[in-house]
């Protein structure tokens, strides 16, 4: 799930797009509010995402944004909020990686994750970061041989059925050759905030939900889930490195309309949040956050989606995850 890069040419050229709107097209939409749907709970790795740059997104769009924290169902509850929305651009979800699971897991989902959506702007990426409680393990080696040699199965937790944090730990169980049993939660704060407290045995979780805790005694970072090591973490070795070649996890973090809503109004929220993305100030704040700020047009990011979509599905059967 590579993801590109936010280049110089790139913002340039989306920047001079953003100014190119017009002021008296942006005075039009001085009272606007636009509703920005959070899928999971406050402190998701989206939620934090999207808060470090959705006040430079109001002025540049002259507009009222609204952040609306609705989780539940693995963030299809939020989701599907949004698919049923007016298209006029004023109602969007903040996705990740997890989008697209939850079309290959749940069988009466509401809506489909490509079909159903408009790709607005992809917004950042970021890999994982497999952990587990102090004491346990200093390796993830030594993680899944403990695993292995536990007379019951050990718990592991994530932000909920059909997260990434559920496919990412699940796949790699598998991967492994270690079973374990699965504890969903609301969000990967939850899901953080169990490992913390020594109520199960492991998680993965996204750079940006864990590397405000690399220091903390509670917790021991085991691996890298990228295919090189993160700059965020450069002493974390990378799964491949700890011994288990070939697995690999990554996520994009994008906003998306509902279908139908006019291109004109797409490219307008693209240039809007390319501009922003733009500003350094912006990319060192989301930097802090252990994730890259990258952008692409809609048909860039409609070409992702849509590798993402097949990737996912692949995932989800080595994984053997199942929501019933």
């Amino acid at each position: 799930m590579h993801q590109p890069a936010l280049t110089r040419r790139r913002l340039l050229a989306s920047t001079a797009l953003a100014w190119g709107l017009g002021a008296a097209g942006m005075a039009a939409a001085a009272d606007r509010t636009i509703h920005i749907v959070v899928p999971f709970g406050a402190g998701a790795v989206q939620d934090t995402v999207l808060r470090a740059f959705s006040n430079e997104l109001g002025q540049a769009l002259q507009a009222n944004i609204v952040i609306e924290n609705k989780p539940g169902a693995g963030g299809t509850l939020g989701t599907l909020g949004v698919a049923r929305a007016k298209p006029d651009g004023n109602t969007l979800v903040m996705a990740a990686a997890s989008h697209h699971f939850t079309g290959h897991m749940y069988p009466k989902l509401g809506f489909h994750p490509v079909n159903d959506f408009e790709p607005v702007a992809l917004v950042a990426s970021s890999g994982y970061v497999i952990a587990a409680p102090a004491g346990q393990a200093r390796s993830l080696a030594q993680w899944v041989a403990a695993a292995k040699a536990s007379p019951t199965p050990w718990n592991y937790a994530s932000a909920g059925n059909g997260s990434a944090s559920h496919l990412g730990m699940a796949s790699f169980l598998a991967q492994a050759g270690v079973q374990q049993q699965h504890i969903p939660y609301k969000s990967t704060g939850d899901a953080v905030r169990e490992l913390l407290a020594g109520r199960v045995q492991g998680v993965t979780a996204a750079t940006t939900g864990l590397i405000a805790f690399k220091d903390d005694p509670r917790v021991q970072l085991l691996a890298y889930t990228g295919p090189k090591r993160s700059p965020f973490l450069p002493d974390l070795p990378t799964v491949a490195e700890s011994g288990f070649a070939g697995y690999q996890f990554d996520t994009w973090y994008g906003l998306l309309a509902p279908a139908g809503t006019p291109a004109a109004e797409v490219r307008k929220l693209n240039s809007a949040v390319s501009q922003v993305l733009a500003d350094p100030v912006v990319q060192e704040r989301i930097r802090k956050l252990g994730a890259e700020a990258a952008t692409d047009t809609p048909a860039g990011f409609k070409q992702l989606l849509q590798k993402d979509w097949q990737n996912a599905a692949q995932i989800v059967r080595v994984s053997g995850a199942r929501v019933e």
